[in-house]
C-alpha cells in the first residue's frame, strides 16, 4: 500500500487494522481513534481519494491501494492544506481531537461537491463528532475551505 505518497510493506499480522497500523507501525498518530466502532469518524482517512473509516478496515484491504492521512495533506516546509487553513481561520477546532477526522472527511467532501450546498456541508460532516465546537465553526471551515480551493 502507498500511504501518503511512500509505498509501505503489509503488516505482520493480516488481522492489523488500517488504524493501527497507521498509528503503530508507520507512527502516523494523526490518525486519532475514538469508538473503534467508525461512529465517531475520529480515524477518518482518504482510500484512493474517498473517505474512509480506518476503525472499520483490516491494514491488508488497503493493499493496492493510495491511503492519505491528514499528515500527507501539507508538507512540514509549505503552507497548510486549505481545509486546514479554513479550520484554523474560521476556529473550527478546540480540544483538536476530532479535527483530523473532520479535516480528512471535509477534504473528502470537498472532492465530490466542490461548491457544496448547506445541505451538503450538514452531510458531509454528519459521521464526525466533536464534543466541544458545537459544529458552527466548522460547517463556516467547510464553506470557507471550499472558496479557498476555488482559489
Amino acid at each position: 500500500m502507498r500511504v501518503n505518497g511512500v509505498a509501505h510493506p503489509p503488516p505482520q499480522d493480516p488481522r492489523r487494522l488500517l488504524s493501527d497500523h497507521l498509528r503503530h507501525d508507520l507512527g502516523l498518530t494523526g490518525t486519532h481513534v475514538g469508538c473503534e466502532h467508525g461512529v465517531c469518524g475520529c480515524c477518518t482517512v482518504l482510500l484512493d481519494g474517498a473517505a474512509v473509516r480506518s476503525c472499520l478496515m483490516l491494514a491488508v484491504q488497503a493493499e493496492g491501494h493510495e491511503v492519505t492521512t491528514v499528515e500527507g495533506l501539507a508538507r512540514d516546509d509549505g503552507p497548510l492544506h486549505a481545509v486546514q487553513q479554513a479550520f484554523h481561520e474560521c476556529h473550527g477546532l478546540q480540544c483538536g481531537f476530532c479535527t483530523p477526522g473532520f479535516v480528512m472527511s471535509v477534504v473528502g467532501l470537498l472532492a465530490q461537491h466542490p461548491n457544496p450546498t448547506a445541505q451538503e456541508i450538514e452531510e458531509g460532516i454528519a459521521g464526525n463528532l466533536c464534543r466541544c465546537t458545537g459544529y458552527a465553526s466548522i460547517r463556516r471551515a467547510v464553506a470557507r475551505a471550499a472558496e479557498l480551493s476555488a482559489q
